[in-house]
């Protein structure tokens, strides 16, 4: 028998100490509803879960001395656990009831889309009137738990992860590493939620100032707190069932910059705050991603303003073509929405023709800036993929020429390549191989097309959200079998990790080698 050598016992400890402080956000919507009026057993009982799973498992270990290996497991075992104990709280609301969360893998679904700030919602019907206000807040507050990230929240106020902080941090960063801002690694945690929470609440006081203004008279405390959770978190999720279509051009207007933020590396809002202003300007990064969210909106604005993108006018609710302001609008707001992989939706794109929606498609694989709470590939990798094929051309026609890739001037080392080119190469291969399933299983008893199919998948491991057809921006995953939403719990999970934390554990040579 092989021996293993991971101490897995070490790595469950730490999921331990970050399952029993799940119980502090727990209490936003205990408050809640009992503010409202609501039912408190769902999130009383829920607290009471979490805090006795986490002090079990700290029991396991004391000692929490781990490397690398323990820092991969630490980190997918943490967000596998804290889906599933996010997930208590819609089983025991929808008990007794017709709710559709009520079914456990329904829920699961629902908190895996949740933390992992997907967006893809199985709720049949999202009103107030169907699921107390509590639960719909709950939904929101797991994206934004989940945007800057569970284990980077815990390495900032958790005294026992400052010890091997830097493992863990790197192995849940989003994109090919996290950047350290401070000599400290818990000092750079708490620079970087620090910025995510500053964003995000002036965001909140800005929707509910559209409000007070008489701009969005929808847009209460209540929706201004839940929009601007997830926002930041590029999550998706709504407690209105039309996304921001419910609101008015001036929340859409609004809302189009702080996804740009949350798609943005969040250490340059540090960098800016500390001194340096124009850090933004000389990132290269940030230039591709300004540059690729400037070209799709003004080919998407274009393609709408001259109706190559519409089917029917009149099923979005309003005329878009032929007018500048209305194409422009949703054109951004899409753009953005879909490449920052908020999912938010200002109209039903399934309107569109299959241009448009090709076009939204492909930005679906693109995705935010490293170090930011966008998922899909990342700016940074397609930026270094198209400059390594330019030296590729080059060095065709000048073989003994020496052309290192650099990044914002710096040389990037082979380890850094191959690396990027292993992640792509296993992030299109997961796509591959599960859009033939999805489509084997169907949805609802229905065959899918192979739009709809892949824009599921594409969907779910970019955790983007909503897709095409019948899982449309204000449509749901409902009606897909057991066997695909298990499926796509995976992919979120695989996709939210970068794959290659998740991926790693899986494999015999992790755990004996």
């Amino acid at each position: 028998m092989a021996r293993i050598h991971v101490d897995w016992r070490a790595s469950l400890a730490l999921v331990g100490t970050v399952l029993k402080y799940l119980a502090v956000p727990l209490l936003f919507p205990l408050v809640l509803a009992i503010y409202y009026g609501d039912g408190l057993f769902p999130f009383a009982i829920t607290i009471a879960v979490t805090v006795t799973a986490g002090f079990g498992l700290e029991r396991l270990d004391h000692a929490r001395d781990i490397g690398a290996r323990e820092g991969f497991l630490m980190v997918a075992s943490t967000w596998l656990f804290v889906s599933l104990v996010g997930a208590v709280p819609y089983v025991l609301a929808g008990w007794g009831t017709a709710s559709t969360l009520a079914h456990p893998v329904n829920a699961l679904f629902e908190s895996m889309s949740g933390f992992t700030t997907t967006g893809a919602t199985v709720m049949g019907e999202i009103s107030t009137a169907r699921h107390s206000r509590a639960l719909l807040m709950w939904r929101q507050l797991t994206q934004w738990l989940g945007g800057m990230g569970i284990v980077v929240l815990a390495v900032a106020i958790l005294p026992e992860l400052s010890v091997g902080g830097a493992q863990l941090m790197d192995a849940e960063a989003p994109g090919p590493g996290i950047q350290k801002l401070t000599p400290r690694i818990a000092q750079t945690a708490r620079a970087l939620w620090g910025a995510y929470m500053g964003i995000t609440a002036l965001e909140i006081v800005l929707l509910y100032g559209l409000h007070l203004g008489g701009l969005a008279p929808n847009m209460t405390l209540y929706n201004a707190v839940a929009h601007g959770f997830t926002t930041m978190a590029t999550g998706g999720f709504s407690p209105e069932a039309r996304s921001i279509e419910a609101f008015s051009a001036a929340v859409q207007w609004l809302i189009i910059p702080f996804m740009m933020a949350a798609g943005t590396n969040f250490a340059l809002f540090w960098h800016v705050l500390t001194g340096e202003p124009s850090r933004p300007l000389r990132d290269e990064e940030w230039r591709f991603y300004a540059g690729v969210l400037s070209v799709g909106t003004a080919i998407v604005a274009a393609v709408l303003f001259t109706d190559l993108g519409l089917r029917n006018v009149a099923a979005i609710g309003g005329p878009v073509a032929g007018s500048a302001e209305a194409s422009f609008r949703h054109a951004a707001f899409q753009v953005v929405s879909i490449v920052t992989t908020t999912g938010y939706a200002s109209m039903d794109f399934n309107a569109w023709s299959e241009l448009g929606k090709l076009l939204l498609f492909v930005g679906m694989f693109v995705g935010g800036s490293a170090g930011s709470t966008g998922g899909a590939i990342k700016m940074v990798r397609w930026l270094i993929i198209l400059k390594a094929l330019r030296r590729e051309l080059f060095t065709t026609v000048h073989p003994d020429a020496v052309t290192p890739i650099r990044l914002s001037g710096r040389p990037l080392d082979d380890r850094t390549l191959r690396g990027i080119y292993g992640f792509t190469l296993v992030y299109l291969l997961l796509f591959v191989a599960a859009v033939p399933v999805v489509l084997w299983l169907g949805y609802g008893g229905e065959t899918l097309s192979v739009l709809e199919a892949g824009s599921a998948v594409a969907a779910t491991i970019g955790n983007v959200g909503p897709g095409f057809g019948a899982i449309g921006p204000m449509n749901n995953y409902l009606g897909f079998p057991a066997p695909s939403k298990l499926l796509m719990v995976g992919l979120m999970w695989v996709g939210r990790l970068e794959v290659i934390p998740v991926l790693v554990v899986l494999t015999r040579a992790y755990w004996t080698s």
